[in-house]
């Protein structure tokens, strides 16, 4: 069996995690965003019309049995302009680009984007993420969060992230608990301060919303969160698991990536985001 994760898997996890964050929320949550989804084959595709940063906007899930066609790219546009957005993106990993992609995204005004560091861990071969949370401040501790801990747990993830509407925060409270997701808390005392999930998608599973209060960072928090979704997925009988996070330009440093390669995590590749509309 191969020790890399392979491409469709790994993009199908990943747009699985997020179709099921989003369209898993109540339906009044629904109607306050406006979310909206549609499948295109394998891949999915997403829309939040009431979320300014446009960032769950997204199509993905394309693998080398998913082709990159000209007519899906027109049929995603559609979707996004059916659904009141201004701005969506096509996740779409680099092997994947058909041969004419240049003309098709030209065609279609698609620009390039955020450009995010595809991440794998082979749980049968990869060095442990392991004794992690033994180099977590002593002052902290880390485990699964309670039911009751939703709201606390989803406000720390969504307002670190920027994403401060209530109800994008009722959106995120509504996973936990729900099957296939594993979510961890770091605490000071009986304070949340750190936050990270894990979706597991049969084989593979997805590293997803990792998330540090300023006050609490430098303190081990997302490396123990990193070691319990490790061992969560191994207890789920994943054989992979990926993660995502922005890649790094010339003099750029982000702690998230080098956190995860500290882990054990591998880079896979990198991804453009090619943006449709504004």
């Amino acid at each position: 069996m191969s020790t890399t994760v392979p491409t469709g898997l790994a993009e199908e996890t990943e747009i699985r995690a997020y179709s099921d964050f989003v369209t898993g929320a109540p339906a009044g949550v629904h109607e306050a965003l406006g979310i909206g989804a549609r499948e295109f084959g394998a891949a999915r595709a997403l829309a939040i019309r009431e979320d300014p940063s446009r960032f769950f906007n997204r199509v993905g899930g394309f693998g080398p049995d998913e082709p990159v066609t000209a007519d899906v790219v027109e049929e995603v546009c559609g979707f996004f302009r059916d659904q009141g957005v201004p701005r969506g993106s096509f996740m779409i990993a680099p092997s994947v680009l058909p041969a004419d992609w240049d003309a098709t995204a030209g065609k279609w005004g698609l620009t390039e984007g955020a450009r995010f560091a595809k991440l794998g861990y082979d749980v049968g071969t990869s060095v442990a993420a392991g004794d992690a949370a033994a180099a977590l401040d002593p002052d902290l501790s880390v485990g699964p969060v309670e039911p009751h801990e939703a709201r606390e747990w989803a406000t720390v993830m969504m307002t670190t992230f920027g994403f401060t509407t209530p109800a994008m925060i009722d959106m995120a409270a509504a996973c936990v608990g729900r099957p296939n997701w594993r979510q961890y808390a770091v605490r000071d005392a009986e304070r949340i301060v750190a936050v990270g999930s894990v979706f597991v998608n049969g084989d593979c599973a997805d590293m997803f919303g990792g998330a540090t209060l300023p006050e609490a960072r430098g303190r081990g928090a997302q490396s123990a969160l990193l070691a319990a979704r490790v061992q969560a997925a191994r207890d789920a009988g994943c054989r992979w698991l990926v993660a995502e996070t922005g890649a790094e330009g010339p003099g750029d440093h982000n702690s998230s990536l080098h956190n995860m390669l500290r882990s054990g995590f591998a880079p896979l590749y990198e991804r453009v985001a090619w943006v449709w509309g504004e």
